[in-house]
């Protein structure tokens, strides 16, 4: 196994230079052998990582199915332990980390309430996540504050205990897990379909606010031919450091308020709740989301092959009725998160060619 507790990239280079650099060039100081070490943003993976990493989820699901494999999986990293820092109210992301890593034998802790902490007797954070890492192999944090998990990355990366990061959301800015689940149920929902090249996506709802969508964006920017259709009220519309980077990319998309219009084009609809808790006056009342809301009605439009995706939770975007519909495809969402994370954390072990053998071995 890689020793994945070497020097880190991270100690190269100085806080202010770093938190300075284009999105695209801080994912290389989150890279160990060209791997991911900390896992923060989704511009630190390209393709074939999130090939390898759809495929290590794929065939540690199946291996799961026998009791034997059940075995085999809690073997994995059973001498390894996980701090679950959530500092934000999370019920799928945490009980998908905390899945996870029951899965593969990781033994997890909790703090999901900084007043359960010393933060409470006025101890700074970044102290409460260096405690944390003197007692854990891994920290999986969720913070309201945009940026601090990567603050904590390249703060641990300066100690003689560095342990990997994972960001399992930061802010408004940052969701990469949530992104990685999401390209899965994408490869996934299309692998039958022609795959993901040449299709059209819908993110629909308060994409200003909502970081699944900055985050999924940039990785479905990574397959050839994909447009992206933008559907929301204008002050709730994606916010213009995601279209300079399609732009960068000649990205394909659309902006647009004509939610009808666009049901009938589309392969795949993303749909998001109002982010109202990142309100500074109450401004969400003030604004109709009503026609941005996907009715029953509305499936008599949408494609025979199209799918229906939501990070959860919802509120009134997505009818009830619809869950029973076979192109719903959140409920599998929440399910397809806890294995692609289980793929995730073996990645960042470098025990994923141990899911291979025995994979290989199982079909044999």
């Amino acid at each position: 196994m890689a020793d994945i507790y070497r020097e880190s990239p991270l100690k190269s280079i100085g806080w202010e230079d770093f938190v300075g650099l284009p999105l695209e060039e801080k994912g290389r100081y989150f890279l160990r052998d060209g791997r991911p070490y900390h896992v923060l943003i989704a511009q630190q993976f390209e393709r074939p990582t999130l090939e390898r990493l759809c495929e290590t989820a794929t065939r540690t699901r199946r291996i799961a199915k026998t009791r034997g494999g059940i075995r085999f999986l809690q073997d994995l990293l059973f001498d390894k332990r996980a701090m679950l820092y959530f500092a934000q109210p999370s019920t799928r992301t945490f009980l998908s980390f905390y899945s996870a890593c029951q899965i593969i034998g990781i033994k997890p802790a909790e703090v999901r309430d900084a007043s359960t902490s010393s933060e409470v007797k006025g101890e700074s954070p970044e102290d409460t996540v260096r405690t944390f890492s003197s007692y854990f192999d891994m920290i999986i944090m969720r913070h309201p504050v945009g940026g601090f998990a990567e603050r904590i990355a390249w703060l641990l990366s300066n100690t003689e205990r560095p342990v990997p990061v994972i960001n399992a959301g930061s802010g408004r800015d940052q969701h990469p897990t949530q992104a990685l689940l999401d390209i899965y149920t994408l490869l996934r929902s299309f692998e039958d379909k022609g795959g993901m090249e040449g299709k059209k996506i819908a993110f629909v709802g308060d994409l200003a606010r909502g970081r699944t969508v900055r985050s999924l964006a940039y990785l479905v920017a990574l397959y050839p031919g994909v447009k992206q259709y933008f559907v929301a009220p204008e002050p709730l519309q994606i916010r213009g450091d995601i279209l300079q980077m399609l732009d960068k990319r000649g990205v394909a998309y659309e902006l647009t308020r004509d939610f009808e219009r666009i049901i009938p084009e589309v392969d795949a609809i993303y749909m998001t709740r109002i982010q109202d808790e990142w309100d500074t006056a109450d401004e969400s009342r003030s604004i109709d989301t009503t026609p941005f809301h996907l009715r029953v009605e509305h499936l008599r439009k949408l494609k025979p092959t199209a799918i229906i995706m939501h990070p959860l939770p919802r509120r009134k975007e997505i009818a009830p009725e619809i869950d029973s519909d076979p192109r719903a495809m959140y409920w599998r969402q929440v399910r397809n998160g806890m294995w692609i994370r289980v793929a995730l954390i073996l990645y960042i072990f470098a025990r994923e060619s141990e899911i291979d053998r025995y994979y290989e071995d199982l079909i044999s």
